[in-house]
């Protein structure tokens, strides 16, 4: 069974921000109730240089398999950056403005599932 191109997305891209250490990464399943993406990455990240290292990592192994980014929100030194791939978005907060937007609670429509899942090697 072939995964589809937003799943093998959501699965580099979390990769990319465990590699980090990101804090408390969820995926929100958006397809049933958007057309904007498939799914939305939510993660935290401890400091500004930690927000920017996610950002880099996420990238360049976004960029690596093919998949570059259409539009970012956020420079430098933000502490909210937006990540558009296109079928999937990536959200890095630092700890204060993640729980100040509480993307979950706005997206609670959405299915939440754990990013563990995408995560694991053996995907199919």
């Amino acid at each position: 069974m072939e995964i589809s191109k937003g799943k093998e997305m959501t699965r580099l891209a979390c990769k990319a921000l465990d590699a980090k250490k990101a804090i408390d990464i969820k995926v929100i399943d958006i397809q049933g109730i958007s057309v904007m993406a498939d799914y939305f990455i939510i993660s935290t990240a401890g400091n500004p240089n930690q927000v920017q290292a996610m950002v880099d990592n996420v990238e360049e192994t976004m960029e690596k398999a093919g998949y570059m980014v259409k539009h970012v929100e956020g420079s430098r030194g933000s502490n909210w950056i937006l990540m558009d791939f296109g079928d999937v978005i990536v959200h890095i907060f630092d700890e204060e403005n993640r729980l100040f937007y509480d993307l979950e609670r706005i997206w609670r429509d959405g299915v939440l599932v754990d990013a563990k899942e995408f995560m694991e090697e053996d995907q199919q």
